[in-house]
């Protein structure tokens, strides 16, 4: 698993053909597969002479990964779930160009998921979690293939695919949730009263303009009536006056 040259791949294939006294023909053409482990489906359209994975899971290994597991160039696929490995994820896990699937759930790995493991491009299968994992999920190339549960039971986690935002704190209160139900029991009474209040002043508005203006003009008739019963009692007064002299 060390040694790996991409110049010397070789892939399993056959050839099919016939012959008779008028004409041969034959066909060339490479297997394809479809494997799965721990239901993991993986299709090859061309199958390698060679296909190496290490499947550890299920046990009770603890510990870290070690960083040499990086020299493994030739692995194409990493099981490691189901332990109680704790530490980092090894970034020299990125060294592993041919990886195409990479399971290490259900342990206890901490810290951040590295960054470079974006360059692992044939990867078809990624899954984290179940861990104490914290930051950003690395963006962009496979990483932008990998759904949400590759990712869940990470409180520490955020960014794409998962709803949780980076660099947005998480909304905290430290009011007492009694004090405030009462606070938001009297705003919202005093926000009743101040409706009610704006519904009677309006419909008194309403109301009382028409009122005030009748009882305007009742009295402004009223008063021209007086005044003009004064102006003929004068002018009575005046002619008898007159009369008498």
């Amino acid at each position: 698993m060390k040694v790996f040259n991409a110049g010397n791949l070789s892939y399993m294939n056959a050839t099919t053909g016939f012959q008779n006294k008028e004409f041969s023909w034959s066909d060339y053409y490479r297997y394809s597969v479809e494997l799965t482990n721990k239901r993991v489906e993986l299709q090859y359209e061309s199958v390698q002479d060679s296909f190496t994975a290490i499947d550890l899971s299920n046990n009770k290994f603890n510990g870290e990964i070690h960083e040499d597991i990086g020299n493994l160039k030739a692995l194409n696929m990493l099981n490691l779930s189901n332990n109680n490995l704790t530490g980092h994820i090894p970034s020299s896990m990125a060294s592993l160009t041919h990886l195409e699937s990479l399971d290490l759930s259900r342990n206890k790995l901490s810290g951040e998921i590295p960054r470079q493991l974006v360059q692992l491009t044939f990867l078809s299968f990624f899954d984290v979690s179940h861990n104490r994992l914290k930051g950003p999920i690395p963006s962009g190339r496979q990483f932008s293939t990998f759904d949400t549960n590759s990712f869940l039971g990470n409180l520490g986690l955020c960014g794409s695919p998962l709803p949780k935002k980076c660099g947005i704190p998480e909304k905290s209160s430290g009011q007492d949730p009694l004090n405030s139900e009462e606070d938001k029991g009297i705003g919202s009474l005093f926000s009743f009263d101040w409706k009610v209040v704006l519904v009677g002043f309006a419909a008194g508005l309403i109301i009382g303009m028409p009122l005030g203006c009748n009882f305007i003009n009742r009295k402004h008739g009223r008063f021209l009536m007086v005044l003009g019963n004064k102006q003929l009692r004068r002018r009575e007064k005046t002619r008898r006056h007159k009369f008498c002299f």
